[in-house]
């Protein structure tokens, strides 16, 4: 459900902040032992960055699938491109499988798609906060 806020700078900085501090981690994880703990990084990140974006709009989406419809809301908004969306809605797959489920992710999930999810966190992190 979206819901119109008062737009939040000062949440809105923090979870960048926050995606900014799991990146580190990340970069000292051996994501080859661990894909699918780096899956779930990874997707929390991008997931923080489209939020901040949102409330900074006054923007919040909350309740059951609030995490699909916050990647659908960012691809109606432009804040990424229809190849982004469907790719970001397989790792939303993913993340619910693994959290729920025990889905262990291939090894090579990662590293064949590091490129494309550092490609999208760029994107966001570079987007105007406006």
């Amino acid at each position: 459900m979206i819901v119109r806020i008062r737009p939040d700078k000062q949440k809105s900085e923090s979870l960048r902040k926050m995606a900014e501090v799991t990146l580190q981690r990340l970069d000292n994880t051996d994501m080859e032992q661990y894909p699918s703990n780096t899956l779930l990084d990874y997707y929390e990140v991008i997931h923080k960055l489209i939020e901040a974006l949102t409330l900074r709009k006054g923007i919040k989406i909350k309740g059951e699938g609030a995490h699909q419809e916050l990647i659908e809301y960012a691809a109606k908004e432009k804040m990424i491109d229809e190849q982004a969306r469907q790719f970001l809605q397989q790792m939303r797959d993913y993340r619910n499988r693994i959290s729920y489920e025990g889905f262990m992710v291939p090894k090579n999930y990662v590293s064949l798609n590091k490129e494309k999810i550092q490609k999208i966190i760029r994107h966001l992190f570079d987007m105007p906060a406006s």
